[in-house]
């Protein structure tokens, strides 16, 4: 499967892209607002690994795709939906990328198609997603998809030892097809 954007592609993930996926998942600040205190390799062949084998399901509800600068061909990370409910046609979806590419406007670009693949490809009725509170550049992009802020789940989460709050946002799918 592969998503083509303007900068990017989004393919499905093979076994040796873990090595630029470990990369970027050994850096503390890709860390920060993860439950991860460390990374190792094989942390990350079994990560890389859950995702190959969920390409293989029948019917397939899960995709996470490796994400690529098309000019360099660099993975920068991962970008995926998850259908939750296929009678309710819900699905959420999830990104992260190599702190060397924050704030460039890729995971705006990644979370923008894989919206577009749910609703248009999926025919999910409501996509939902959730961040860390404090984790503001996240925020920032889930806003930037014209997601709306649904709830704020209080202390939801024990991150290293603290409890985070986390935000819960959603689009529908005519809020989604009005842009």
């Amino acid at each position: 499967m592969m998503l083509e954007t303007h900068h990017l592609l989004m393919r499905d993930f093979v076994e040796t892209d873990w090595q630029a996926v470990f990369t970027y998942q050994s850096d503390p600040l890709y860390l920060r607002y993860s439950y991860w205190t460390q990374r190792t390799q094989k942390d990350v062949c079994e990560f890389i690994q859950m995702f190959i084998d969920q390409q293989k399901e029948q019917p397939r509800t899960k995709f996470q795709l490796a994400v690529v600068l098309k000019e360099e061909n660099q993975l920068i990370g991962n970008c995926g939906i998850r259908v939750n409910d296929p009678e309710m046609r819900e699905a959420n979806i999830g990104y992260e990328l190599n702190t060397q590419y924050w704030g460039q406007g890729y995971a705006i670009e990644a979370a923008q198609a894989i919206l577009k693949f749910g609703f248009e490809e999926l025919g999910m009725h409501r996509i939902w997603s959730w961040c860390v509170s404090e984790n503001v550049a996240s925020v920032k992009v889930l806003e930037k998809i014209r997601m709306r802020c649904e709830g704020h789940l209080r202390e939801k989460e024990l991150i290293k030892g603290r409890w985070c709050d986390n935000f819960l946002y959603a689009i529908l799918e005519h809020e989604w097809k009005a842009n």
